[in-house]
């Protein structure tokens, strides 16, 4: 019965080895497809899509925005009815500034926030009044997540249409739009532009981190299916 049971427990051995390699070798595809998914969401938080589009083809009030619609370049008209300071607004520069923010009428029923340029930019323009309609271009810009400052009157506390929400009737859009130009009858508004904030991706760590692991995975993989090898060998 000694022979039956080395045979069993051998085979055991071996699956056991087996199924922990395999385990390895699929830790280390994990990261390697969690290296691709990196490079690609770290390429769509730098590309911006320039050919304009209106907004209400990408997004609508009342929407979460859905992924197709970041960093789309959309345009609109509408009209200027409240105006907000954005304290230690951090641009793809890494400058850090006020800026001043509109909440941009679309339509009778609905608004997005539009950020114009520099808060200390704001007298530029006196002409404009709360009844013009404005020709906006800009890029759709997810709504921020953090704080940056504390909500005050004429102040937010970040780029999100979720705290203005009691300060107006009208359906808000999700995000906001960074304006790239802005024109009122065929004439173009002249202001200092700010630019995308530098978005961290939602997949931790660095490319080449995740590179490393995998590396690191495989070889674990192939140590455990050379070990039952090297015992053999060094076994008297």
């Amino acid at each position: 019965m000694t022979q039956p049971n080395n045979l069993l427990t051998k085979l055991f051995q071996g699956v056991a080895v087996v199924a922990i390699a395999a385990l390895f070798v699929g830790l280390g595809f994990w990261q390697l497809e969690r290296a691709a998914d990196l490079k690609a969401s770290l390429k769509v938080a730098q590309t911006v899509d320039t050919n304009v589009v209106p907004l209400q083809s990408v997004a609508q009030p009342r929407v979460a925005l859905g992924a197709d619609a970041f960093n789309k370049t959309v345009s609109l008209t509408g009209k200027y009815i409240a105006n907000f300071k954005a304290p230690n607004q951090d641009d793809g520069a890494g400058v850090v500034s006020d800026w001043e923010v509109a909440l941009a009428q679309v339509d009778e029923r609905s608004a997005i926030l539009v950020v114009r340029g520099l808060w200390s930019e704001r007298m530029n323009n006196p002409e404009i009044q709360q009844s013009m309609n404005i020709d906006i271009q800009g890029v759709l810009v997810a709504s921020q997540s953090t704080d940056r400052t504390d909500n005050t009157p004429g102040v937010i506390s970040r780029l999100d249409s979720a705290v203005i929400v009691g300060l107006t009737d009208l359906d808000l859009y999700d995000g906001y739009i960074l304006a790239r130009s802005e024109a009122s009858d065929g004439q173009e508004l002249q202001r200092t532009r700010v630019t995308e904030e530098k978005i961290n991706p939602k997949i931790p760590g660095y490319y080449w981190q995740h590179i490393s692991y995998v590396v690191i995975w495989w070889l674990m993989a192939a140590v455990v299916l050379y070990l039952p090898f090297y015992r053999r060998r060094v076994t008297p």
